[in-house]
């Protein structure tokens, strides 16, 4: 009982039961799921000696009860620290430069959206671009050119009212 059909095997038979177990330990399926997949994720991977106990399955719960354990220490912790720290601040939104800047690109066809973010914001060069997107350096210089006529009107308009 040591091999990997075997333990599919064991997982067939078995998972609904230790599922079912560690949503009655812990209330919340959606954890339930992840603990009892990590559960028979380290089974899987000490299977050759798991697979000699007596109880497989019993090694599976037990595990399953100890990454539920330590969720719950977990939130325990950050509850606390909640308590004497208090909420964390309040994060600042997005600038409205920002706001328009996206609200432009997004005017913008995708293969010339594409082009200008990887140009301005990730600093490739018109040969890299032509590269990564399979074209040539032209049309990568004819997208950046149509991006920019495009955008300028758009962008415009906020440089004017920033200045007092």
């Amino acid at each position: 009982m040591r091999t990997p059909e075997d333990f599919d095997a064991f997982y067939v038979s078995t998972a609904r039961r230790v599922l079912l177990h560690v949503y009655a330990v812990c209330g919340d399926l959606g954890d339930a799921q992840d603990i009892t997949q990590e559960a028979y994720a380290r089974a899987w991977q000490q299977w050759s000696r798991v697979a000699g106990y007596e109880n497989p399955e019993l090694w599976v719960r037990k595990v399953a009860w100890r990454l539920a354990a330590n969720r719950w220490r977990g939130l325990r912790r950050r509850l606390a620290a909640y308590v004497r720290t208090g909420p964390p601040p309040p994060g600042a939104g997005p600038s409205p430069e920002r706001v328009a800047l996206i609200a432009a690109l997004r005017r913008l066809p995708e293969a010339q959206r594409q082009t200008v973010v990887m140009h301005y914001l990730l600093d490739m060069s018109v040969q890299e671009i032509a590269a990564a997107d399979g074209v040539p350096a032209g049309t990568v210089k004819a997208r950046l050119s149509r991006a920019r006529a495009a955008l300028a009107p758009l962008l415009t308009d906020l440089e004017a009212s920033d200045v007092p």
